[in-house]
């Protein structure tokens, strides 16, 4: 094992910042085994998905039923283990190609440190850096490992992911860096002193970045049943088994009757517990819901977007506002100077000092870069001090030597430079309210990095920058109002700006933005208050984001956030889910939960309309596992009391499980869903299961006890006969759940149905599943009591329905104070 001691390297190994380590060093430091070996953010590895399909709750239960089956026989008693053994393997099988879809996102979204080796930068992934690597910086970049500032320009860094601390951090040579923090202004570079598990954020970040399958209402209602019915087995598993013995009127076990088959009072009674504790047990509900999920992820994979998360797949599919910035989401990524307005008594031709502010730029924005592409080449000028962007003060700029001497320049928002109710601040408002981008470039007094600066500031001109719509904007906002989903533009450009390309995208209340600037202080009530009412804000400050994020949510509104910036970081991490395009910085991919890897805000319908297919199928068949588990109870329990014998053989509870709910919820899982997600999955999912399998179990123990006619063991007339009336009973239960109807649904239970009739009627399934249909009385009585059954059911339906839809009125109706939170505003 390579030694992983003290990593901080001693001061006579640190070499000039601009060579870096030679390859003969990086070679020594990797064979001494101090390289950053933290784990690449990815899925589950091999053993862990292994372990999370076979060591489940479910197939321990499962695996102490069969071992008794496995002792007292027959072979066909014990076919509900193999339903289990197929299940776990497709749940690894699909769990495995979505680890490969994922694995293959992860690597091209992953972050490319540039490190200095040999006099040249290089892009390593983070796993190759090593101690003493010199490293470069950038805004938007996130720092990999801890450090040592070594050179800087206006390097300023957020380290508020870490300490909690909101203002940005000034960086100078000597000052040390933190894994985790990102930079929101200037350039630098830093020597790594800490690498691997050393370094400060490293364990952190482990164990934030790792692919999750928790964390989700549906797992954990899923969950909290699966604790209730655990309990609820060994008592009813107990009485029953009592209550068989207590039938017989004595204990033995009597050898018998060949094949391995063991009879007599305790075998019978033992067959009798584990066909109704087989039927209790959801076996294909956890698995469905991980194969739900790991499809959603493979089909989300198939259109360029990374879920980091697999929660998130469901949380986005609950949002019911989408906060979105402007530039690189509504607007292309890239912009076009249209024009350069010079503004009264300027500095003559202001070109090549745009054209020199652009180049002084080591990582230009889009704006700059714009006019970077159109101005060419910067005269010779050298810049003595830069003051780089940074979202907070809304303006740069740089100090150049001229032959005439010192000239400083900054360029900005001309609402936060020129000065309150002057020509540029008019000018600039009224060219933005078109829907341009507008800076203003204007000459200050001092060097731009001194304190307080820039100060007063001399106008130059007006530099307007043309943004694009993007052509899938207006659908994708279409999409979202059509699916109830809010939709708010907040953005740090000027608010007419915002507002006129809002407008343009046909989004509602584009036509009244809001300067952030002018919301009240301290983000208490009547700021959330006047977020919710609002749609377009503009002049928005990175903090202002994430109490806005935090409002809406105190509100009961569940947030996405999406956004490319540095400065929307710390609004995609207070979000329920933060999205960010795949184009964007470092640190707003690291943070977020989805990664757009198309750059395209059209892809988000898509990932909302996979979270609504997965809830709101994992939903349905809930609804029909459930079910299940409440009949097996009913019959149970009422078996118990009466001191009969239990009706079925754990085969019969094989086939009645497989064909009218085993096989069609795999299909019933997979299936298309536009059916909003709405909260209180657990609450719903019982108010419609707890009916209809009571309803269910009483039919079939009253086909039991009229075919019975006073006896207390049963003959396979009577057996078949209740299997029928469950069987049909669930089968009508089955196609309500699949409302509404296709054609592929129909013939599903149409196959449901033949395969039934194939088993009952054939001299192989008779055999096979011990079912006997030659007493014509006794099946009649089976289907006339699943009729009235399915007629109950039916209505139960129709009033619980009818009951909701009121209910939902009422809450739409009444005024916001009164509304039960999280219901009315969230999806659904």
């Amino acid at each position: 094992m390579p030694d992983h001691g003290d990593q901080q390297a001693p001061a006579a190994t640190v070499l000039d910042p601009g060579h870096g380590l030679t390859s003969a060093q990086v070679a020594e430091r990797i064979a001494a085994g101090r390289t950053n070996d933290v784990p690449v953010r990815a899925s589950r590895s091999l053993g862990a998905i292994i372990r999370g399909n076979v060591f489940t709750r479910i197939n321990a239960m499962i695996a102490v039923l069969f071992a008794i089956i496995a002792v007292i026989g027959p072979v066909q008693d014990g076919l509900f283990a193999l339903v289990i053994v197929v299940n776990t393997f497709i749940g690894i099988g699909q769990e495995l190609r979505a680890k490969r879809t994922l694995d293959k996102l992860a690597i091209v979204n992953a972050a490319r440190p540039r490190v200095l080796r040999d006099g040249e930068v290089r892009e390593v992934t983070a796993q190759e850096i090593v101690l003493d690597d010199v490293i470069e910086a950038a805004q938007g970049d996130q720092i990999a490992v801890d450090g040592e500032v070594v050179a800087a320009t206006a390097l300023e860094v957020d380290e508020s992911l870490l300490t909690g601390e909101a203002d940005p951090v000034v960086k100078g040579p000597g000052d040390p860096v933190m894994s985790g923090s990102f930079v929101v202004a200037g350039s630098g570079r830093y020597r790594a002193v800490k690498v691997g598990r050393h370094a400060y954020a490293a364990r952190l970040a482990e164990e934030a970045s790792r692919f999750t399958l928790v964390r989700s209402e549906l797992r954990s209602g899923i969950n909290r049943i699966l604790k209730f019915i655990t309990w609820a087995l060994f008592p009813i598993g107990g009485v029953l088994i009592f209550s068989q013995l207590a039938l017989h009127g004595e204990v033995g076990i009597q050898e018998s009757i060949g094949g391995g088959t063991v009879s007599g009072p305790v075998a019978d009674a033992l067959r009798g517990m584990v066909a109704a504790l087989v039927s209790m047990i959801p076996e294909g509900l956890v698995l469905l819901v991980s194969i739900a999920f790991a499809v959603g992820v493979i089909r989300l994979g198939r259109r360029q977007c990374l879920v980091q998360e697999l929660p998130a797949i469901e949380g986005l599919a609950r949002v019911d506002i989408v906060c979105t910035d402007k530039t690189g989401t509504l607007t292309e990524n890239g912009m076009r100077l249209a024009e350069v307005r010079e503004c009264g008594g300027g500095a003559g031709d202001v070109r090549p000092v745009l054209a020199a502010l652009a180049a002084a730029d080591p990582r230009p924005n889009p704006s700059m870069a714009a006019l970077a592409e159109s101005l060419g080449a910067p005269p010779p000028w050298e810049a003595v001090a830069v003051a780089a962007f940074s979202s907070a003060r809304k303006w740069s700029g740089a100090s150049f030597a001229t032959p005439e001497g010192e000239r400083h320049w900054v360029i900005g928002a001309p609402d936060v430079l020129a000065a309150p109710g002057g020509p540029e601040a008019a000018e600039a408002e009224r060219i933005g309210a078109q829907g341009m981008r507008v800076l203003l470039l204007a000459r200050a007094a001092g060097r731009v990095d001194s304190a307080g600066a820039p100060g007063p500031v001399e106008p130059a001109a007006l530099v307007v920058l043309d943004q694009r719509l993007r052509g899938d904007a207006k659908d994708t906002l279409d999409y979202f109002a059509g699916q109830g989903v809010e939709v708010k533009v907040v953005s740090g450009d000027n608010a007419a700006s915002v507002g006129a390309v809002a407008r343009e995208a046909g989004l509602p209340g584009g036509d009244r933005p809001v300067d952030a600037r002018e919301l009240p202080p301290g983000g208490g009530e009547e700021f959330a208050g006047e977020v919710e009412r609002t749609t377009v804000f503009g002049r928005v400050s990175p903090e202002q984001k994430r109490d806005m994020v935090r409002g809406l949510q105190g509100r009961g509104h569940t947030v996405a956030m999406t956004g490319d910036g540095v400065n929307d970081v710390l609004a995609l991490k207070e979000a329920d889910i933060g999205v960010a395009m795949g184009s964007g910085s470092p640190a707003s991919r690291a943070v977020a939960q989805i990664v757009l890897l198309g750059n395209r805000f059209s892809a988000l319908p898509a990932v909302v309309a996979e979270g609504r297919r997965v809830i709101g199928n994992i939903e349905r068949v809930a609804n029909l596992f459930l079910t299940k588990t409440v009949y097996s109870m009913t019959m149970a329990t009422v078996v118990s009391l009466l001191t009969v014998a239990y009706p079925f053989f754990p085969r019969h509870a094989t086939l009645i499980n497989a064909v009218t709910f085993g096989i069609p919820s795999f299909f019933l899982a997979l299936a298309p869903n536009l059916e909003r997600a709405r909260p209180g999955f657990v609450r719903r999912t019982l108010r419609l299961a707890v009916p209809s399998g009571l309803i269910s179990g009483a039919a079939a123990i009253t086909t039991y006890l009229i075919v019975l006619d006073g006896a207390s063991v049963p003959g396979l007339t009577d057996r078949t006969a209740v299997v029928i009336t469950l069987c049909a009973t669930t089968l009508w239960v089955l196609l309500l759940v699949a409302k509404p109807y296709v054609w592929w649904k129909v013939a599903l239970v149409g196959a449901m149905v033949g395969l039934l009739l194939t088993a009952m009627l054939t001299p192989v399934g008779q055999e096979f599943f011990a079912l006997d249909v030659s007493d014509p009385g006794k099946v009649s009585v089976a289907l006339v009591v699943a009729a009235a059954a399915a007629a109950l059911i039916t209505a139960v339906r129709l009033v619980d329905d009818r009951l909701m839809h009121r209910s939902e009125e009422r809450r739409a109706a009444a005024p916001d104070g009164e509304q039960e939170p999280g219901e009315l505003h969230r999806v659904g």
